[in-house]
């Protein structure tokens, strides 16, 4: 009996040794996931409405504004900015003229976020409004990994001198990002 088993164990240990393959060879695989570009995008043109002259201020919301951030980053960040140039009516002459720095800015809170990351509004509340003097920081992202957009919708005031006379003002209100 101890002869057979023996015959029969010689026998399974070839089948198993016919089954194993005779050579391997391995292929190192590789792949490139590119990333694409940040962006922003804002309102083409907005009216804020209309008051009368004598009025204190001019008040809206200027349309969503969209941060989208498709670089694929690694703790990566993004600044968005928003600046104003003068708005001017007639020829633009000092009572035609509404200054820039008459302008405030407010984001708000983000209305739609998506990704991994911490977004911050440059101006949650309304107390937080900034004039537009000067070129502010109207959303941030940190910590940003993998693609990433958030949008907001800002209010813009227009304090109205009370010398500015009766008129359709033009300005143009920028954002960027970097």
């Amino acid at each position: 009996m101890i002869r057979k088993l023996s015959i029969v164990g010689l026998l399974c240990a070839g089948l198993v040794a016919v089954a194993l393959p005779a050579q391997a060879a391995d292929t190192t695989t590789t792949f490139t996931l590119s990333g694409s570009s940040l962006s922003i995008s804002a309102p083409a043109s907005k009216s804020l409405g209309s008051t009368a002259t004598g009025s204190a201020s001019l008040a809206a919301q200027l349309g969503t504004v969209t941060v989208t951030d498709a670089r694929g980053a690694t703790l990566g960040a993004w600044t968005a900015s928003v600046s104003s140039t003068d708005f001017t009516t007639g020829g633009g002459t000092a009572n035609e003229t509404i200054t820039k720095s008459n302008a405030t800015y407010w984001s708000g809170a983000a209305t739609a976020s998506s990704g991994v990351g911490t977004f911050t509004p440059g101006q949650l509340l309304s107390v937080n409004a900034q004039a537009l003097s000067a070129s502010r920081t109207a959303f941030s992202a940190t910590v940003v990994v993998g693609n990433n957009s958030v949008s907001w919708n800002p209010t813009v005031t227009i304090n109205l001198p009370a010398a500015a006379v009766a008129g359709d003002y033009t300005g143009t209100i920028t954002h960027s990002v970097a």
